[in-house]
């Protein structure tokens, strides 16, 4: 499976939505994910790319992992097990 589609998937299970229903262009309130959702999908992100995100719950402003969209999500991401591989 692809990053994205994985990425896809851990999102739309945390906002308990249809996959079809989030798209690169949403947004974390879009989906109505809070931030015990946003910790749990960092955490099963972190299990399914076995990588560490750089986030910090208790700052999330100040953090280098971007969760803007779901498409800032998918590129960090893909940054991060890109360079993970290297």
């Amino acid at each position: 499976m692809a990053v994205k589609d994985k990425v896809l998937a851990i999102i739309a299970e945390q906002a308990v939505m249809d996959v079809g229903d989030v798209t690169m262009e949403s947004t974390l309130e879009d989906l109505g994910l809070d931030s015990l959702a946003l910790v749990e999908a960092i955490f099963a992100i972190e299990e399914a790319f076995d990588i560490s995100v750089p986030f910090n719950a208790n700052e999330p402003s100040k953090n280098e992992f971007d969760i803007s969209s779901v498409a800032a999500i998918v590129r960090a991401v893909e940054d991060l097990v890109a360079a993970k591989a290297a």
